[in-house]
């Protein structure tokens, strides 16, 4: 098959929403998957982080008496030493409530849980505002000032000494405890621990929710997501904190939401997510980017594709944790599954 013709069936298919298969790709980037330390838990819709060499997982939706969503998770899983032969997840002190979606930041000796949803006492989901920090050595959680508005299904990374949360869904007027209560925006703040306050930034250009974020090369990525009324999206946008704007990189391939991403080495791997259409399924596919080309590339697929996943990098390593092997809250899984990049 030509280059021309592969690029057309890439076009194609990521217009008609479909999984694109491994073939279609240009070019590849190498790498074998192999299993991790499982988690304690069957969950989902998590945003992991990584602090001082260890793995951090807080909160979720989690399915404790079967394969599908039951509950809302309040625990607190870490993992030391990943790679290791019998690492396993402890248990630590439990968030203050139960929240799924909270997104997880690893910044400057504390791990940060900022924004995601409670249980509503009359509806099914309340957006919160909260910045939640967790002192390792101390094993205790404090709040600190929250977010301008209620924020969720956001991308949060830490940068420039600052954290950085941009992208995802807030409610639309006075009602917050279901679905329809909630838009996408583009709404971008950084919050500075030391003075515990949050400022504006400059907007995402593309609100959407469901992305995944990562830092590559001092700049802020978000990657992917959908956006309520028109499914999965491909933007790709990187944010300079030097001059607080935002540009338009090479979108991926086929659009992925609920996808997760981290960085080895000089690229970014975005991997899993969900699709709706024609019954719904998950995506196996990784994408691999590569900065100096601002091009992605195909990387090996997932073990098990996920979606809801949480996505991080250690020591030269990628870690897929948890999520979901169908779309929604059915088969959650407890799964750690891990890559090292051949690059």
């Amino acid at each position: 098959m030509t280059q021309q013709t592969r690029r057309t069936v890439i076009t194609a298919l990521a217009a008609s929403g479909l999984p694109i298969p491994a073939w279609a790709s240009t070019s590849e980037a190498g790498g074998r998957w192999q299993p991790g330390a499982s988690l304690p838990r069957r969950v989902q819709e998590i945003y992991p982080a990584v602090l001082d060499g260890r793995i951090y997982l807080a909160g979720g939706l989690e399915a404790r008496d079967g394969p599908n969503v039951d509950s809302v998770s309040d625990q607190l899983f870490i993992l030391s030493n990943p790679g290791q032969p019998g690492a396993a997840w402890e248990t630590k002190a439990a968030l203050p409530e139960p929240r799924h979606h909270p997104n997880l930041v690893g910044h400057d000796g504390f791990v940060y849980a900022v924004g995601g949803f409670r249980p509503a006492a009359d509806g099914i989901w309340e957006m919160l505002d909260t910045t939640t920090r967790y002192d390792p050595a101390a094993d205790r959680w404090g709040e600190m000032a929250p977010m301008p508005t209620p924020f969720a299904e956001t991308c949060a990374v830490s940068l420039g000494g600052l954290i950085h949360v941009a992208t995802g869904r807030q409610p639309l007027g006075p009602t917050n405890a279901n679905w329809p209560d909630h838009g996408d925006r583009g709404d971008h703040f950084a919050y500075d621990p030391a003075a515990d306050r949050w400022s504006r930034r400059a907007p995402n250009p593309n609100p959407r929710n469901s992305a995944a974020g990562v830092v590559l090369d001092g700049r802020f990525h978000t990657i992917g997501g959908r956006r309520v009324n028109a499914g999965n999206e491909t933007h790709h946008d990187a944010y300079d904190p030097t001059t607080d704007s935002w540009q338009s990189l090479a979108p991926l391939p086929q659009g992925q939401a609920g996808l997760a991403a981290a960085v080895v080495g000089s690229r970014i791997y975005a991997f899993g997510g969900e699709y709706f259409e024609n019954g719904g399924g998950v995506y196996p596919e990784v994408w691999a980017y590569d900065p100096q080309a601002d091009a992605w590339q195909t990387g090996p697929a997932m073990l098990t594709p996920r979606h809801g996943l949480g996505g991080v990098s250690l020591d030269g390593e990628i870690y897929a944790i948890g999520g979901a092997s169908s779309a929604s809250g059915r088969d959650t899984t407890d799964l750690v599954e891990r890559l090292r990049p051949a690059d």
